[in-house]
């Protein structure tokens, strides 16, 4: 019989991110799926009774914590100190934790510590005749394979935006605080302080609720026979600014620094969605002159509602490839949306 163990940490005030409630949703699933398995939790963090209190009632028999100054930033040594605690204190055969910066960087090393397998970047999960199979993309999201270990404990890392984020009501369940000692040499890293761009400057927001794609159309000539770049830069970025959106890229738009054509100060190779690109998991995604053929929809596979703006209404998003389709002029329609915001 499987031990599942949830591990998470909490965020700069003492709470969980979104990521690993989603997370806990899984482990949740999980736990119930397996026969006969056994479900605790782990948190890590500087205060982490906020943490408890919040996921108290998701059917952990025992919640481990391990506080206090030492734990409420990242550091390998103390993180991996403390994770390795944990699950040892649990008895852990199966260890899921999201996928953030933090954790991706600790958790193989805890694996090597306990003798165990580790797979990342985990996209979903099947229970077939009581055994766990993981799905991971392959090829930039084109493939997923499904597979699965004898090796225990198999640590797993959950990407963001498979689960629903966990929420209930909060109950009693014991907690054990786990002792972990550290000495000055897990010490010697520490943190001075954060920096971090602009919010003005900052296009790329993997938490934001819409995705706003923008294609090679923005920089062509458009009605008047005239290419309108400034025009357009002005209202994407405002369109930006009022939304709140990330923003995506067509592959045609970002070469076009590579072939010395102007291009959008604001919009780089990060930005790229598609085949050869990111492939992002937002409730919405709006794609505007760009076309809706092959590279988009690998791209666009994990949006939850996708819309396109196209003058040509048999345009490739039209094909079947976006739940709404908007025939008119994206400058034009973008702008209003703009000013309606």
């Amino acid at each position: 019989m499987d031990t599942i163990l949830f591990l998470a940490h909490t965020e700069s005030d003492g709470t969980l991110g979104r990521a690993a409630l989603e997370t806990l949703t899984g482990a949740a699933d999980l736990a119930r799926a397996l026969p006969g398995a056994t479900f605790m939790a782990g948190l890590i963090g500087g205060d982490v009774t906020a943490a408890e209190n919040a996921i108290s009632g998701c059917g952990a028999a025992k919640i481990f914590t391990v506080a206090g100054a030492d734990f409420a930033m990242s550091r390998y040594a103390s993180d991996a100190a403390a994770l390795d605690a944990i699950c040892r204190a649990a008895g852990a055969t199966i260890v899921v934790a999201p996928a953030t910066a933090r954790f991706n960087r600790v958790m193989p090393g805890v694996a090597q510590r306990l003798g165990g397998c580790i797979d990342t970047h985990v996209a979903g999960f099947v229970v077939v005749d009581g055994a766990l199979r993981i799905q991971r993309g392959y090829y930039r999201q084109r493939m997923v394979g499904t597979l699965t270990r004898a090796a225990r404990p198999w640590c797993l890392t959950f990407d963001g935006g498979v689960f629903a984020a966990w929420s209930g009501a909060a109950a009693a369940v014991p907690t054990e605080a786990v002792a972990v000692t550290l000495g000055d040499a897990q010490r010697r890293t520490t943190v001075v302080g954060f920096q971090a761009p602009p919010s003005d400057a900052q296009t790329i927001r993997p938490d934001a609720n819409l995705l706003f794609v923008a294609g090679v159309g923005w920089t062509k000539k458009q009605s008047d026979g005239q290419v309108h770049l400034d025009e357009a830069a002005k209202i994407i970025l405002g369109f930006l600014d009022r939304s709140k959106a990330s923003l995506g890229s067509s592959k045609s738009l970002v070469d076009q620094s590579s072939e010395g054509q102007n291009v959008f100060s604001f919009m780089s190779h990060l930005n790229q969605v598609g085949q050869t690109g990111a492939t992002p998991r937002h409730p919405k995604g709006l794609a505007a002159c760009c076309h809706g053929e092959e590279p988009h929809v690998v791209g666009w596979r994990f949006i939850g509602e996708r819309r396109a703006i196209n003058l040509d209404p048999n345009c490739g998003w039209a094909q079947g490839k976006a739940d709404v389709l908007y025939v008119a002029d994206a400058f034009a329609l973008v702008t209003k949306v703009g000013e309606l915001l």
